[in-house]
C-alpha cells in the first residue's frame, strides 16, 4: 500500500521516539464504510494480501505472484512470479513486497528482485511508501513503523489498539486497516499522537487485509480470504491536517 513522498508532517517527534498509542476519542468520527465497487474474485487466487495502485494500475500479492489489473475495466494485465505473502507498495518507481521476513524492491518491468532488507522483528501486513521511507503495519505487534528503505532500520514507531493490516498515506492523513475476528475498518489517525480520528466500518464478515489509496476520493481494500478487492469511498473534507502536499507518485 503506498502513497506520496514527502506526506508526513513536519516537526515530528525524533526518531526512535514511540509517538503514540492509538486510542478511541469521544470526537473520533465515525460511519459505515461506502462500498463503490468489487472487484473479482480472479482465477486462480484464494488470497488477496497486499495492494498497492501505481497510478494505472492497482498491483496485488498472493502469496507467489504480484497480479496488475486495470481498475475501470477489471481486465488482468500482467503478473510476476514472487513470494508476496503480505503488504505491497509503490515509490513511484519500484514495487516494496513483504515476503514473510524480509521486504522486496522489484523491478515492475522486469519482475527481477534488485534488493531486499529485513522487515521489522515479528514480520509484517501493510506496506506503504511515503516521505521517502517505507511504512510497515504489523497485525499481531499492533504496530506501525516507519523503516529505511535501504536498510531496514526502524526509525519510528506508533503503537496500536488493533490489529494492523494496510497502510496508506493520501494528502497529508495517514490511514490504516484492522481486522479482529469478524469486525474489519479503516481509520485515519493522527501521525504524531496515534489519536484515532475517523472509523469507517467495514459490513459484517467483509475484512480489510491490504490497504491504498488512489491519491483521491477511494480506498482500494483487499479482502483477504474471498479473493476479492473492494473500492471503499474516502470521506471529503476541506483540506486535509498538515496542509498542501506533493500528488501522488505516478508511474516514472
Amino acid at each position: 500500500m503506498v502513497s506520496g513522498e514527502n506526506r508526513f508532517h513536519p516537526g515530528i517527534k525524533p526518531k526512535g521516539k514511540l509517538f503514540g498509542t492509538m486510542r478511541r476519542d469521544q470526537h473520533m468520527k465515525r460511519s459505515a464504510a461506502e462500498i463503490i465497487r468489487e472487484y473479482g474474485p480472479f482465477p486462480g487466487v484464494d488470497r488477496v494480501n497486499g495492494v498497492t495502485y501505481d497510478g494505472r494500475q492497482v498491483w496485488f500479492a498472493t502469496g507467489d505472484r504480484l497480479i496488475a489489473f486495470d481498475p475501470a475495466s477489471e481486465k488482468t494485465l500482467r503478473a510476476i512470479d514472487v513470494a508476496s505473502h503480505a503488504g505491497t507498495a509503490f515509490d513511484g518507481q519500484h514495487l516494496y513486497q513483504i515476503a514473510e521476513d524480509r521486504i522486496q524492491k522489484i523491478d515492475p518491468d522486469t519482475g527481477r528482485v534488485l534488493a531486499t532488507i529485513p522487515a521489522p522483528d515479528g514480520g509484517g501486513a501493510g506496506l506503504a511508501w511515503a516521505e521517502g521511507t517505507l511504512w510497515v503495519g504489523q497485525h499481531r505487534n499492533r504496530k506501525i513503523h516507519q523503516v529505511d528503505p535501504q536498510t531496514g532500520t526502524i526509525l519510528r514507531t506508533i503503537e496500536s489498539n488493533r490489529f494492523v493490516t494496510g497502510v496508506t498515506w493520501v494528502d497529508g492523513e495517514l490511514w490504516h486497516g484492522t481486522m479482529e475476528g469478524d469486525e474489519s475498518d479503516v481509520r485515519r489517525i493522527d501521525p504524531q499522537t496515534g489519536e484515532v480520528l475517523e472509523r469507517l466500518d467495514m459490513p459484517p464478515g467483509v475484512s480489510v487485509s491490504g490497504l491504498e489509496s488512489d491519491g483521491g476520493d477511494q480506498f482500494f481494500c483487499g479482502g483477504g480470504s474471498s479473493g476479492k478487492l473492494r473500492a471503499v469511498r474516502r470521506p471529503r473534507r476541506g483540506s486535509a491536517a498538515g496542509g498542501a502536499t506533493p500528488s501522488k507518485p505516478a508511474r516514472k
